[in-house]
């Protein structure tokens, strides 16, 4: 047999011990949603203690972080009236922004299922606008136009929505949780 010949037979059956080292990543879960009271983010998720920290992380960085508006009329356009209230930012700058209307919530499962261990929230307040629409800050500080910059939050309110996370090659999978 030819040296190339068995060069390639080599580099064949090793191609898939290769590939299954890549799949040896340890797996995680996402779980992520937008919630409108601890309760509701408790009965979602099973974690009372979990969401009232990000509710509480959320509720800190709400002033600092909602759309600042010049006055009410202008935040009114976007805004119902009765969430369009004067605040104040931790460095003590008055605005005119809207109420925060829940919190957004985003926490990495290590594990798999009833062993799944998981890591610090990370959470936002969570700003609803005229049409329904639910957003939350971008990223912290990101702001233009005396505005922060808001992502909108496609998923639904009060429902844990659960994404995996394999190693190389695995599809990324989605499971809601029906929520109060």
């Amino acid at each position: 047999m030819k040296r190339s010949k068995t060069t390639a037979l080599l580099l064949m059956s090793a191609a898939p011990l290769l590939f299954s080292a890549c799949q040896l990543e340890p797996q995680g879960q996402l779980q992520e949603g937008v919630y409108t009271s601890v309760d509701n983010c408790a009965r979602a998720t099973g974690e009372s203690s979990t969401c009232q920290q990000a509710f509480e992380t959320a509720q800190q960085q709400a002033a600092d972080s909602a759309p600042q508006f010049a006055s009410r009329e202008a935040c009114e356009q976007e805004y119902d009236a009765d969430q369009c209230v004067e605040q104040k930012t931790r460095s003590g700058t008055s605005f005119i922004g809207p109420m925060m209307a829940g919190f957004f919530m985003s926490q990495m499962l290590q594990g798999r299922a009833a062993s799944a261990t998981a890591a610090a929230p990370a959470a936002a307040p969570a700003f609803r606008d005229k049409a329904n629409g639910w957003a939350r800050p971008a990223s912290p500080g990101m702001t233009g136009a005396n505005r922060t910059a808001l992502t909108p939050i496609t998923s639904q309110p009060n429902r844990a929505v659960t994404a995996s996370r394999g190693g190389f090659g695995d599809k990324s999978r989605k499971r809601t949780s029906s929520g109060g």
